[in-house]
């Protein structure tokens, strides 16, 4: 038996573990109790690991489409077969269309990430996308934009937060960006006052004293109140807000209609707990806030990100032990070969001129815009894509308005997907590439992602089949592209990332984790990395790019204000996106341990609700927005604001019958739209906070 120090990615991860192989296969895993993000716990899918990995239904071999797209034909082929034919065909549309006809598809976090990034400016193509806008982006672009850099929560070091904020965030079960749930379930049962604001009851929100079930949508308006409150009552830091921000008397004025009492109306949180809430955080602290994905997804998402991180500037909660830290940075940033995308490409990326957050040069990771990407397969507007390269992403499940990304996909010259299992989305490929899993892949990962506070080794322990690493991929296709970089390794790379920790990649799979000592008050020495070295409460970055300087509220485009006479049909509220232990987005449903304890999809109900449709927990219903209608899993519950619908996200059934596999049974994507308005400065779209119905399914059982 040899055990290895690797790093679980069975989400966007981060937990330390031990693989236990013989005789080249993974027997178990473990976590490894050295590491403090996940204290020597790991969730139920890292323990379930040896089941995915070995899985019956596990791509091992490359296929080839036969016959019609969708029609479920293939042939096996060779690796290098394959990459040769993918390669003509994409040399062919590069003379003929050019690069940027040529769009890459990225997942989460994962990975081969930043590598699939290189890959794109290499050949040429500005239009690599992600689920950015909707996703992390606007928080780390804000985070940058307001203190000069980004900020996690310290749960580390000999100070432990006094007050945790979590804002449209459920941290115990998603454990994103390398923030993982252990320690914030040991600040909450040592002490720490947790208040939630999300219109469910979450599992965080369950290990809280106060939970704030606001309106899905209304973020805005709450945090709009909550600085009304800090600066009207002065419960603000002065001495920090003097001598570390600019515009604190411009926000003073701006902020005095966004009254508690206007709030309540607006968010249905009463004035006294949105008081109470403000007054906890302002004064009992150190006090973070961890924010989620949920503020992200309205068309006014910068502005929303941009209230809640004025909240710490007030505060003076930047950068103090038990506060929300700045990254250290301790490596350096990965190689993306930006300079190797000529400017002319660069300007054809789809979004650039409406979208200067996501898709233009003053974007922290310029991308193409998600929507506008699919419209493009699917009309030609502005242009036609005609390929698509596809990493770790399952858009029949994952993007918005399954049915014009079924169309959209549908239209394509070439589709190419890299994945472990056959998907809805793998099912409609001309190439369908079997990936690499985490324990078959060397990497390193740093945690906090963006912060760099720490990095760890991920180490290779087991082959199965013969499936390939994404980067692997890529740099095949690289080498017969002839394109830039090419003659780069992975390891020279990440040997790159860690020369200013003083180690190697062989190294650190010894050490298996650098974590120094964290620096606290790192603006005190040259100040924040802002223009004026100063936090901006008065954005006059924002202001120059032409959008407003201070953040404000607006309501939803689809809302019971907004839509009264579509409010008729549809009076309910609907949020979207809800995480589950068991699954990651669309993934896992084929593997039983994890199914068998999640069988089905779920709509949150509360019992008033409930009981004026007859509805019991455990029937069966439809959730229908003026999009389509799903069918799911009624779940009575208490812990959710009366009014509101919540339904998980990412469902189809992988043991029904392909191409669909019942994606159109249960998708959450099929009830949201991927129209305007959008966000200005990223693009974001609703996905909370939809108007919906709900009604009892004819054939309703247990």
């Amino acid at each position: 038996m040899k055990t290895y120090k690797s790093v679980c990615r069975n989400c966007h991860g981060g937990c330390s573990v031990l693989l236990h192989v013989k005789d080249g296969r993974l027997i178990k895993i473990r976590p490894n109790p050295e590491s403090p993000f996940n204290l020597g716990q790991l969730c139920i899918k890292g323990l379930l690991t040896p089941e995915i990995i070995y899985h019956s239904e596990r791509l091992q071999k490359p296929l080839k489409r036969v016959g019609d797209r969708g029609a479920m034909n293939w042939r096996e082929i060779d690796w290098d077969d394959a990459l040769d034919e993918i390669v003509d065909q994409m040399d062919r549309m590069i003379k003929v269309s050019g690069p940027e006809s040529i769009a890459i598809g990225l997942g989460t976090g994962r990975h081969h990430f930043m590598h699939t990034v290189r890959f794109a400016n290499a050949l040429g193509t500005p239009n690599w996308y992600a689920q950015l806008a909707n996703c992390l982006l606007p928080r780390l672009t804000v985070s940058y934009l307001t203190y000069g850099g980004y900020v996690v929560a310290d749960y580390y070091g000999k100070v432990q937060p006094k007050t945790i904020l979590f804002w449209g965030h459920n941290p115990v079960v998603t454990g994103p960006d390398g923030e993982l749930a252990f320690p914030v379930k040991r600040a909450l049962k040592s002490g720490s006052y947790g208040i939630t604001i999300d219109p469910r009851r979450s599992e965080t929100a369950k290990r809280c004293r106060m939970w704030l079930p606001l309106r899905p949508g209304t973020d805005d308006a709450l945090a709009l109140a909550m600085i009304h409150v800090i600066i009207k009552d002065e419960l603000y830091d002065k001495k920090f807000v003097e001598k570390w921000t600019i515009g604190f008397d411009e926000l003073k004025s701006h902020v005095g209609k966004y009254t508690p009492q206007w709030a309540e109306e607006v968010t249905w949180v009463p004035a006294w707990d949105i008081i109470r809430a403000a007054r906890r955080y302002a004064l009992d602290k150190p006090s973070v806030i961890e924010w989620g994905v949920a503020i992200e997804q309205t068309p006014n998402s910068l502005q929303t990100v941009r209230a809640l991180s004025i909240l710490r500037g007030l505060t003076g909660n930047i950068d103090i032990p038990g506060g929300d830290i700045l990254g250290m940075e301790i490596l350096r940033p990965y190689p993306l070969l930006n300079n190797k995308l000529p400017g002319k490409s660069a300007l054809k990326r789809i979004g650039r001129e409406e979208f200067k957050l996501l898709s233009g040069f003053r974007s922290y990771l310029p991308s193409a815009h998600l929507a506008g990407i699919f419209t493009a397969m699917r009309t030609g507007k502005p242009y036609r894509i005609r390929g698509l390269l596809n990493f770790s992403t399952n858009p029949m499940l994952t993007v918005a308005n399954t049915r014009e990304v079924y169309q959209a996909l549908k239209q394509l010259d070439l589709l190419v997907v890299a994945d472990m299992f056959m998907t809805p989305t793998a099912a409609l490929a001309d190439y369908v590439l079997p990936a690499a899993f985490w324990p078959e892949i060397d990497q390193i990962i740093e945690l906090p992602y963006v912060a760099k506070n720490a990095v760890f080794a991920q180490q290779k322990a087991v082959q199965v089949g013969l499936c390939r690493p994404d980067e692997e991929i890529l740099d095949e296709l690289s080498k017969r592209l002839n394109l830039p970089g090419s003659d780069v390794s992975l390891e020279s790379i990440i040997n790159y990332q860690l020369e200013p920790i003083g180690i190697d990649f062989e190294t650190l799979k010894q050490k298996h984790m650098v974590f120094p000592e964290h620096q606290y008050k790192k603006y005190e020495n040259k100040g924040f990395k802002t223009p004026l070295k100063k936090i901006e409460l008065y954005s006059r970055t924002l202001e120059k790019m032409g959008y407003d300087p201070l953040p404000a509220y607006q309501e939803p485009p689809e809302s019971p204000f907004n839509c009264p006479e579509l409010k008729k049909t549809y009076p309910y509220v609907l949020t979207t996106g809800s995480r589950r232990c068991e699954f990651f987005h669309s993934e896992h449903r084929q593997i039983e341990g994890l199914r068998k304890r999640r069988p089905f999809p779920l709509a949150e109900i509360h019992p008033d609700l409930a009981e004026k449709h007859d509805i019991r927990d455990g029937d069966w219903v439809y959730v229908g927005t003026r999009r389509g209608k799903i069918k799911m899993k009624a779940k009575v519950t208490e812990d959710i604001r009366n009014g509101v619908v919540n339904i998980d996200h990412g469902w189809w059934f992988p043991e029904q019958k392909g191409p669909d596999f019942g994606v159109w049974e249960s998708n959450a994507n099929i009830l949201t739209a991927n129209t305007p308005p959008y966000d200005p400065g990223f693009g974001t779209f609703q996905l909370r906070g939809l108007l919906c119905r709900i009604e009892k399914s004819p054939t309703a059982e247990k």
